[in-house]
């Protein structure tokens, strides 16, 4: 039998960060550059550092990042489709075709903003994994649906609808993510017990449909509201992977010492 001390190592730690619609082109290669100068200089404890960028930074970031094994560069959407008249829209190709490695799907922003629901999504998914790239899936509750009690209902329908007709072999391509969305850029953050609880019924969601091994396997990030005063008594918890950071991500000293956790741990 796997202890449970082997089985939290053989998952990977990551914290991604989201810039979400900030940083002009300058900006975005200044800060990308005292990340990864920071991360190279401190950083010993994690194996996965990745920056979801707007897409006019994705091909110098990861010019940036080559060489860098600890640092990957995602986009933060895709469209569902691998070409066609949709004007303004990045295809998972064109994506790939820089070099980025991750993409996110299914952000509450997106889901709130454009209406994106889980059928759209899991078609999201599926484009990206045929044009090779590693969908950062978010999922998470409102506030209305946890005060009724209905959030392990949400997730549960959310993971169903988007990603359970995955088979094996392509769910450990995934990372998960749950944001509560009543959390993200509020201030306001689940308590690690309310945190732990839903990543627990996540993985076991998963292992329901795909066996023990692969939900032990399949890393899953928190993202609301992760500064670097909480992050430890989160990303303490057996079922949290690290972490989606939007807000902390745009200063590259505390997104670093959000990394820096797994340095003590």
């Amino acid at each position: 039998m796997i202890s449970p001390h082997v089985i939290l190592q053989m998952r990977q730690k990551t914290v991604a960060g989201n810039w979400k619609m900030n940083l002009d082109y300058q900006e975005g290669l200044a800060l990308f550059s005292e990340v990864i100068n920071r991360v190279k200089a401190e950083v010993t404890g994690i194996q996965q550092v990745i920056i979801c960028c707007p897409f006019i930074h994705l091909h110098a970031l990861v010019q940036l990042a080559q060489g860098f094994e600890k640092t990957a560069v995602g986009a933060q959407n895709i469209h569902q489709s691998e070409s066609g008249a949709h004007t303004g829209e990045v295809s998972a190709k064109m994506v790939r075709s820089v070099g980025a490695a991750y993409v996110i799907v299914g952000h509450s922003e997106r889901r709130q903003e454009f209406g994106e629901g889980n059928v759209l999504l899991a078609e999201k998914i599926d484009i990206a994994l045929k044009n090779n790239l590693k969908p950062i899936f978010c999922m998470g509750e409102t506030i209305k649906e946890r005060e009724a009690g209905k959030h392990f209902d949400v997730i549960s329908q959310q993971l169903t609808e988007s990603v359970f007709h995955l088979n094996e072999a392509q769910i450990d391509k995934l990372i998960l993510a749950y944001e509560p969305v009543w959390s993200i850029g509020t201030g306001i953050t689940a308590s690690t017990e309310q945190a732990q609880e839903m990543h627990f019924f996540i993985r076991n969601q998963i292992a329901a449909e795909y066996g023990q091994a692969a939900a032990d396997r399949i890393s899953i990030l928190y993202g609301g509201s992760v500064n670097p005063e909480n992050a430890a008594d989160i990303f303490a918890k057996p079922d949290i992977d690290g972490g989606l950071i939007g807000g902390a991500s745009l200063k590259s000293r505390d997104f670093v010492a959000i990394v820096n956790v797994f340095n003590r741990s």
